[in-house]
Order: C-alpha cells, then structure tokens, then sequence
C-alpha cells in the first residue's frame, strides 16, 4: 500500500503543485483547505505524513499541530510545517509545538519530497534487532518504542531517530551539524537552533532518564553511558 499524504494549505496552486510531485513520487494525497479540515482528515484518514501550512482559515497551523500532537490517535504522525513566515522565531515555535521539520515559501518541490522521504524513512522498523537499555530507559529499535521505568513514552519520528542515534553513540559527543547531518539528512548547514529544540522536547518526554541527556556547551550533546 503507498503512504499517504495529507496536504493542509488554503492556496490551490500550491496544493496542486505539492500533489503532482508527491503522486509522481509514488504516494497517494488527501488534502484540506483549512484546520478544522485537516482535523477532521487527519483523524478519518490515518495519513503517514501530514504537510501543514502555518496561515490557514478557521484553526492556523500551529493550533492544528498542537491539536494534533495531544490525541494519541495523531501523536505520531510525522509533520512537516509548510510556511512562508521565515522567522527564526516562527520555525523555532512550530518546532517546538511538535513539527519534525519546516519548509518555508518559496519552496523547491524537490526538496519538500526529499524531506517526505526523510520523516517515512524514520517512521520505518529498520533492520536492527537491538534493544538498548541505559538505566530506566530502554529503546527497543526494531518496535520503534522508547519506554522510562517500564512506560511507553510517545516521541514522534524525529524523536525517536534522534534518540537512537544518540543512545547507540553513548558516550560520544555528537555536534550539531552532525546531528543535522544524521537525523535529518541535512547537506547544508541550516539553523542548528532545529537540532536544540527537539533535544528540549525529547528532555521533556524522558522526564528522569533525561539526566543523561548532556550537553557539551558550544559543540552539541551526548547520552552519557552509565
């Protein structure tokens, strides 16, 4: 069956443009001209990947996405943030509210299925039997499952890669361009600020195990091996 992808902008053209290059790309598309419609597919369509422009009628895209992220139903549904503001502070705050990446207007089409591929990728089992245990946190990779004291913690598909490639590299400091580079599949160097925030959100979820999370002031972080 081919991933689906719902694509959330109030403007046609850009809709068709983002829906021909992903049909072309070999995935299936469901599309939503504003929140209260993307709410409403999200939850009767079960897309793999959720495209979502931040300026949208009825409910904006950083309502959606918040929406989105607290109903267990929608929680891990990869979400690219689609969005012509270009501000740091806009791309940090849709980050922070649960988006795995951002896009911003104008946008190469290219680039927006690359990124597509990326997030899926991530969502996959890969081929890995290993099930890490470091203290009260255990990161089973083939079940795509992180779980602190016994309970499973929801972590989106950024997370949960994020998590692994630190806890696999334990011990190590990792830098942020490496991180960018690793989990994201970035060539070029783009706000590293990306890479901070999602280590605030992943501290958050792991509540107590989050005390391996080092940071190494100026170069990026570590999982400290215990």
């Amino acid at each position: 069956m081919k991933p689906k992808i719902l694509i959330v902008d109030d403007e046609p053209d850009v809709v068709q443009l983002i829906e021909y290059n992903l049909k072309a790309a070999g995935y299936d598309v469901v599309t939503a001209a504003d929140g209260a419609e993307a709410l409403d597919q999200a939850r009767s369509t079960s897309p793999s990947l959720i495209i979502l422009d931040l300026m949208l009628p009825e409910v904006d895209g950083l309502d959606v996405c918040k929406v989105l992220r607290r109903d267990r139903n929608t929680a891990g549904i990869p979400i690219v943030m689609l969005t012509a503001k270009a501000s740091e502070t806009d791309r940090v705050l849709g980050l922070e509210l649960g988006a795995d990446d951002y896009v911003t207007k104008p946008f190469s089409p290219r680039e927006l299925v690359l990124r597509v591929k990326r997030l899926l990728r991530a969502e996959t089992v890969v081929d890995d039997n290993e099930v890490i245990q470091v203290g009260d946190l255990s990161v089973d990779i083939p079940r795509h499952e992180a779980r602190v004291k016994g309970k499973p913690i929801e972590l989106t598909a950024t997370e949960f890669c994020l998590l692994t490639v630190l806890v696999k590299r334990r011990g190590r400091v990792q830098t942020r361009e490496q991180l960018l580079r690793d989990v994201w599949e970035y060539d070029t160097l783009i706000d590293t600020r990306t890479v901070d925030t999602h280590m605030r959100r992943l501290r958050e979820k792991l509540g107590a195990a989050a005390k391996n999370l080092d940071t190494v002031r100026g170069v990026g972080y570590r999982f400290l091996a215990e």
